[in-house]
């Protein structure tokens, strides 16, 4: 049975919450709200894009995946955003988004999204919005691939999540996390073990509950700063 939606769920998705409140409550008849368990595909690469996913609580991880199997994360979205978004009908994804955080969010289909988009006014504007920055963070994330430590790439990793939670402790695994990066558990293991020795995270089997904010933040160098300057207020802000 379908949840009800309302406006303060809803608002729990950053891009839904500033919309005016009239053009929010035309788009309730699309929405649905859907529990997004950790691992959930929303869409995998070359399939044909049904749903447009507006987070509140999970996180996505948007990722390509080669032919031998590996994974690379290109870009990640939670509460600021949307992910699924199409221009023309039968669009093929370009890319994996699998939950890496569990939680909750709303769906709508995406031939729904493009007519609203179409009537032009805040949805459209800031759908326009929301992309520029993402190809920000797309770019930004082949230049922190090239040109960061593994120790930087760790930090800009779990400040990411952090910024998308409510809370400074993350469940996830460190051979979750050398997966998504793309590099060896072991070098994973060892960049966080000097952070933790260091005072600034702490390491419980399956989960990182960050100790000292500002000190992660300066770990992790420009490659994390030049990200935030093209995030969305609403994220830049937390």
């Amino acid at each position: 049975m379908a949840q009800p939606i309302s406006i303060t769920g809803a608002q729990q998705n950053d891009l839904l919450r500033v919309l005016p409140r009239g053009d929010l409550e035309r788009l309730f008849e699309h929405l649905e709200l859907v529990q997004l368990p950790v691992g959930k595909h929303l869409y995998d690469f070359g399939e044909k894009i049904e749903f447009a996913y507006f987070p509140t609580n999970a996180i996505v991880s948007l990722q390509y995946i080669n032919e031998d199997g590996a994974t690379t994360e290109i870009a990640v979205v939670g509460r600021e955003g949307v992910l699924g978004v199409t221009m023309y009908r039968g669009e093929q994804a370009s890319n994996t988004a699998v939950v890496t955080t569990p939680g909750y969010g709303y769906r709508m289909r995406t031939e729904a999204l493009r007519d609203a988009f179409a009537e032009g006014g805040m949805m459209a504007q800031q759908l326009m919005r929301y992309t520029s920055c993402m190809f920000a963070q797309l770019a930004q994330n082949v230049v922190s691939s090239r040109h960061s430590s593994i120790e930087q790439k760790l930090c800009r990793w779990l400040l990411e999540r952090l910024d998308r939670s409510s809370c400074d402790e993350l469940k996830v695994t460190q051979e979750l996390i050398a997966n998504l990066v793309g590099v060896r558990r072991e070098s994973i293991t060892a960049a966080a073990g000097k952070l933790q020795t260091d005072g600034i995270i702490q390491c419980r089997r399956g989960v990182i509950a960050v100790l000292d904010r500002e000190a992660l933040e300066e770990a992790a160098g420009s490659c994390y700063f030049a990200s935030r300057m093209a995030a969305p207020e609403t994220l830049a802000s937390h």
